[in-house]
């Protein structure tokens, strides 16, 4: 496939003519999946003062400290995730199922019962887990009664002086492209005299729409983690986080109508729009915390992770194909231009996350712990600040995303070598208008049996979230509502060494 890299001579317009980036672009990397060992997942992932497992380092990294023996653990998830689409009164369900090693990692303990200076245990941690599950199907339909597709283009191509015939869309901006993709297709015409573009949509409304979705990719985290016990009763930690990002996201959206034909010229009949968006790069931040053992059967923990900076690159492959009829005839063209757009690097980060964590530990038998943790997606960034678009979008951030809180509780019961372990968890939407993204509420259940020197651990997780998906970005932005239901399993296996 031909690849371009489209360059601007004017620099504070490279965004603002470079693919649409959005909101939803930002939370896609700024709201995390809770994965990780099937014990941590079990508890709701209410491990902050709790330690002593390879993923709780990730939200606390003094809980490495709280290690006995050495350790090395691996997980594998089934994941299924349920979409239930609406759009203007029809609803359609799909599935997707996959499977996944979702963690693999290892700790290292370093113990001095005689250090004189109080710090008698270290800790080194080394751990993989897949921080964010991306792939989605998402099929919505049904009839649109007010606006059609070409809006979309329509928009673009007014924004313009001038004809785009002749144009090369591989050696000109964004905004040309999308005039292209519409004009070339006959889906929209010219006025010379006027210098406006109109559409070959018949008006009237009913516009079937068809939309399809299909997202896959993952955002991979790799954390490098040092603890250190002192007294026994102080844990603190540190951890490097080295993120990496794959993600290809396919759309598909088609239109029909039935309205009356135009008196001359051609009438266009339906449509299909294709998009491929894919989404690399790289990421890295930072955590802090402790533990303190304000007796022994309480702990209380604090965390804190630095904002994550990612430097991302996009890449565009876009088509169209139409129907048309003159009354008489019937044509069918497409504008397939077989390249894709190679966008500058852009950077983005996302809020820090501040934890707070109490645990109360019932002797032998089990425990009970609770986690509040704050992020500030107003803070969500785009960069270069400095260019107009993520300007605006930056500004955009600020006032529609909030300073939202997660509430983690978890528990578990011993029974001789078993463990029955539960969790709840409820994380507040990232807008102060929870239409877009709404609020996450998710359950979760456990066991695990210790053989001595290895554990087998089994979770089940449902989560619960509705959100909206506006079939364009631009121009078409009537949404379909998802309600979303995520169903995992995870099967973890720990052996001391």
């Amino acid at each position: 496939m031909k690849k371009i890299l489209l360059s601007l001579l004017i620099g504070s317009s490279v965004a603002t003519f470079a693919q649409e980036t959005t909101i939803s672009d930002a939370l896609r990397y700024g709201v995390e999946n809770l994965n990780g060992t099937a014990r941590f997942r079990a508890m709701g992932g209410a491990f902050g003062a709790i330690g002593a497992d390879l993923s709780a380092m990730n939200l606390n990294p003094a809980g490495t400290s709280l290690f006995n023996h050495n350790q090395a653990t691996l997980s594998v998830s089934s994941f299924n995730k349920s979409n239930n689409a609406s759009y203007f009164g029809t609803s359609f369900k799909t599935n997707d199922n996959s499977l996944d090693i979702n963690q693999l990692g290892a700790v290292f303990v370093f113990k001095d019962d005689n250090a004189k200076s109080g710090w008698r245990k270290l800790a080194i941690g080394l751990n993989y887990e897949n921080a964010s599950h991306l792939d989605d199907y998402i099929l919505s339909e049904g009839v649109n009664p007010y606006n059609s597709m070409d809006n979309y283009f329509l928009q673009y191509a007014n924004s313009r002086s001038g004809s785009v015939a002749g144009l090369d869309y591989g050696n000109v901006d964004f905004v040309d492209q999308q005039a292209l993709l519409g004009y070339n297709s006959y889906m929209l015409e010219y006025d010379t005299p006027g210098d406006f573009y109109y559409t070959n949509v018949p008006t009237g409304g009913n516009y079937y729409h068809k939309n399809t979705i299909q997202a896959k990719g993952f955002n991979g985290k790799f954390t490098a983690n040092f603890s250190g016990a002192y007294e026994d009763k102080l844990y603190l930690g540190m951890n490097l986080n080295f993120l990496f990002t794959d993600y290809v996201r396919t759309t598909s959206l088609f239109e029909s109508n039935n309205n009356p034909l135009y008196s001359s010229g051609t009438t266009i009949l339906a449509a299909r729009f294709d998009n491929e968006l894919y989404t690399y790069g790289n990421g890295f931040s930072m955590n802090f915390g402790a533990i303190l053992k304000a007796s022994q059967n309480v702990r209380l923990g604090l965390a804190y992770e630095t904002p994550t900076w990612y430097r991302l690159n996009d890449e565009l492959t876009q088509g169209i194909a139409t129907a048309s009829t003159d009354g008489t005839n019937n044509f069918s063209d497409s504008y397939y231009p077989n390249i894709t757009n190679i966008y500058p690097t852009y950077k983005l980060q996302t809020p820090s996350k501040l934890t707070g964590s109490a645990t109360v530990i019932f002797g032998q038998k089990g425990l009970l712990s609770v986690d509040y943790i704050a992020k500030n997606y107003s803070n969500t960034q785009f960069k270069p600040k400095n260019d107009s678009y993520y300007t605006g979008l930056n500004n955009h951030m600020k006032s529609a995303l909030q300073n939202n809180y997660e509430l983690r509780v978890g528990g578990e019961y011993k029974i001789k070598k078993w463990s029955l372990r539960g969790g709840y968890r409820f994380e507040q939407s990232p807008y102060k208008v929870d239409l877009a993204l709404g609020d996450l509420t998710s359950y979760s259940t456990g066991l695990g049996y210790n053989f001595g020197n290895s554990k087998l651990d089994v979770s089940y997780t449902n989560e619960h979230r509705n959100r909206t998906e506006a079939l364009l970005t631009s121009g078409l932005i009537d949404p379909a509502r998802i309600k979303n239901y995520n169903n995992n399993v995870t099967l973890t296996y720990v052996i001391n060494f």
